[in-house]
């Protein structure tokens, strides 16, 4: 990721920036695709900038990533980058961000696409190259995935 960009931990006063950001990749969103989910999840993002688990990748003062993630849940809950801005290591860097502020022997979650998806084939290459593994099919939304688990990463082999 170049010099441009910076990750942060996301303030009330990047919202807005934030929700323009994902109403241009909201239609690779199951959960998101009415106006009044987008609704339910704009409060969503609000409660996780006020609990600190909200992290975003910005160019100048836009967001160009972001990444909600959830302690209780122990799960990375939803990644995206603005399609002018992938292929730059955002994704990655947003979750180098989040993964400290997990404890090390914690096991790290995430819910994306399935093998067979083509929405699947860049962030189940990302979890791989990071080390997450392929756990259990899951539904989410009425919508198949799969989940991805990144297993304590304080332990030795």
């Amino acid at each position: 990721m170049n010099d441009e960009y910076t990750v942060q931990l996301a303030e009330l006063s990047d919202l807005d920036s934030w929700m323009h950001m994902i109403d241009i990749v909201r239609d690779n969103f199951p959960g998101i695709d009415t106006d009044e989910l987008l609704a339910g999840y704009r409060q969503t993002v609000i409660k996780n900038m006020n609990r600190r688990t909200a992290v975003c990748a910005k160019l100048a003062d836009e967001v160009v990533g972001l990444l909600l993630f959830s302690y209780n849940a122990k799960c990375l809950s939803c990644m995206a980058v603005h399609p002018e801005h992938r292929r730059q290591g955002i994704a990655e860097a947003m979750i180098q961000r989040m993964l400290p502020l997990f404890p090390e022997d914690a096991d790290i979650s995430v819910i994306t696409f399935r093998e067979n998806d083509s929405k699947g084939i860049a962030p189940r290459s990302l979890y791989r190259k990071i080390g997450f593994t392929e756990a259990e099919l899951v539904e989410e939304f009425n919508y198949p995935h799969q989940k991805f688990v990144l297993r304590n990463r304080g332990v030795q082999s």
